[in-house]
């Protein structure tokens, strides 16, 4: 389960630098979840050129995240937005712990 939401993260943060060939067969199998057989027979393509492909995507998709880093940025992001949310309901919640917390993601973007 984990590397399916791995895999739509790296599509949705990347997909639109993949070619349009790619990202139409990336789909298919990421959110129609047609297996290899049946992407083969849709493209014409065999199951092992449905395999490489799917290889080369994420292969491709993880080197634009390990170059960009936006994913992690993006978890960061989120992190902190948490943290100053579960401040921001506490009664006795430190302003200038948000106000840190607030720059910390600042600083990110």
């Amino acid at each position: 389960m984990e590397k399916i939401i791995e895999r739509n993260l790296l599509y949705d943060f990347y997909g639109e630098l993949l070619n349009e060939h790619q990202k139409q067969i990336y789909e298919d199998s990421a959110y129609q979840d047609l297996s290899l057989s049946e992407l083969a027979d849709t493209y014409e393509v065999s199951r092992q050129g449905i395999h490489d492909l799917l290889k080369r995507c994420d292969k491709q998709l993880i080197a634009y995240e390990n170059k960009l880093h936006l994913i992690s940025r993006f978890r960061d992001v989120k992190s902190l937005t948490e943290k100053i949310k579960e401040l921001a309901l506490k009664e006795d919640g430190d302003r200038q712990e948000i106000i840190d917390l607030a720059d910390q993601i600042l600083e990110l973007l």
